[in-house]
């Protein structure tokens, strides 16, 4: 038990609670645990100006044979939109680039030659690569956006496909390393 000597020791006394003291009376609109909800707003939202199909009117575009509208643009994007899109997924490409760049350095010092064709090899290496992006590009607005209806929102497959292109490249300077293709032959046991 406590000393009864401290002042922070005293017993606490229950009192019973008394009518009219703690709670203030409540006004007659208010009742504890209801909220009040104010009027219903009207939607924000606006409706769409309506298209006749009589195709003279004015519009960018005409109904074909099957009722369908063709040669309607969509809204152009601002060319900020096009880059950042590029830039989604460019980790991927630039590690198979650093892999390859690494691949490369090592052939190349292998060879104790002159580093001019070497370096044109690379610069020509990373040029196919560049295509390949362009190519991957391309089919991706081809098949997912013309074909398939669908909006692509960055260029992951693009940087992907390159990547494993890189690193391919990469695998192959090190393949034509006569020290690389000795030591890994020790270390597999072949």
């Amino acid at each position: 038990m406590a000393d009864q000597t401290q002042p922070w020791a005293e017993r606490t006394v229950e009192v019973p609670p008394q009518p009219g003291v703690g709670v203030p009376p409540q006004p007659d609109a208010f009742r504890r645990g209801v909220a009040s909800v104010g009027q219903r707003r009207p939607p924000r939202t606006e409706q769409f100006p309506t298209v006749e199909h009589g195709g003279h009117g004015g519009h960018a575009g005409h109904a074909g044979h099957d009722g369908q509208w063709s040669n309607v643009s969509a809204p152009r994007r601002p060319l900020s939109w096009h880059l950042n899109q590029l830039r989604v997924g460019g980790e991927w490409s630039a590690a198979g680039a650093l892999f390859a760049f690494v691949c490369w350095g090592i052939w190349a010092i292998s060879g104790r030659g002159n580093l001019g064709a070497p370096v044109l090899t690379f610069l020509l290496s990373l040029m196919v690569a560049a295509g390949l992006f362009g190519l991957s590009r391309l089919l991706g607005r081809v098949v997912l956006e013309r074909q398939l209806g669908r909006v692509r929102r960055s260029a992951r497959g693009a940087h992907l496909v390159t990547a494993v292109f890189l690193v391919g490249l990469g695998v192959a300077y090190l393949q034509q390393t006569e020290w690389v293709v000795s030591a890994w032959n020790w270390v597999t046991g072949n």
